[in-house]
């Protein structure tokens, strides 16, 4: 199902994992518009998160698996962000400003949490809630580079809050696969940093991880079979079922 806020993908109703994908899309729907400048960003980490896409649909396909994928960007509105998140809507990527956020109207925060934030984790809440053996699994990317940093050497994270137990064995696997895997990098899953996978989880009890991918190997078609087996690998060897 395609809704102006999400994709919906279906799969076993007793499938071990939902997955969902915050930053699978870069489109920015009518009435709303690019500037100049703004489209310099298209193509880049701060309009999406580049092979995240990509990598959700091949691991739903390859676990059978339900996802929801957002249809938005996240430039438009962040919905891995709280509502209340003063990063909900940006102001700036890098040196450039963002006409499409300049003096939003409080009116015009509440249209868009309204048309996309809600309707997006609705379709969440509603695929966990179908599902009653599945946790949740939210895919991500990162850029190699952020703004000037070192660079970063991991190539995969696995992001927790309260699951530390069950990212620690999901990054075994990824390890024995061959990955540079790290625990809570690039960022830290705890402090609402991943706030989407992390909401759901807890509404229906369910548990929570987020798999952050670096960019230059999540966008590389040859690269994303090996992700998404490695991936898949990890998911079954830590399903709840199976004891994890």
């Amino acid at each position: 199902m395609i809704h102006d806020a999400f994709e919906r993908i279906h799969g076993l109703h007793d499938a071990d994992w939902v997955l969902t994908c915050e930053h699978a899309s870069q489109r920015l729907p009518e009435p709303y518009g690019w500037s100049d400048a703004e489209r310099a960003l298209l193509g880049t980490h701060w309009a999406l998160d580049l092979g995240a896409e990509a990598l959700t649909r091949g691991l739903a396909a390859e676990l059978e698996a339900p996802a929801v994928l957002a249809r938005f960007s996240r430039l438009l509105l962040d919905p891995n962000r709280t509502p209340d998140d003063p990063t909900l809507f940006r102001s700036r990527c890098d040196e450039v400003f963002l006409e499409l956020n300049a003096g939003l109207a409080p009116d015009e925060r509440v249209e868009r949490l309204q048309r996309f934030h809600e309707p997006f984790h609705g379709a969440i809440d509603a695929m966990v809630d179908k599902h009653p053996h599945a946790d949740v699994l939210s895919l991500h990317s990162f850029t190699p580079v952020y703004e000037g940093g070192p660079p970063r050497t991991m190539e995969l994270g696995v992001l927790f809050d309260r699951e530390e137990a069950l990212a620690a064995a999901f990054a075994t696997v990824l390890e024995g696969e061959g990955f540079v895997v790290a625990l809570n990098e690039p960022y830290s899953g705890k402090g609402g940093l991943m706030y989407s996978a992390d909401r759901h989880a807890v509404a229906h009890g369910r548990r929570a991880i987020e798999i952050e991918v670096r960019q230059d190997l999540a966008s590389d078609p040859e690269q994303q079979p090996r992700i998404v087996a490695a991936l898949a690998w990890a998911a079954r060897a830590t399903a709840r079922r199976r004891g994890a």
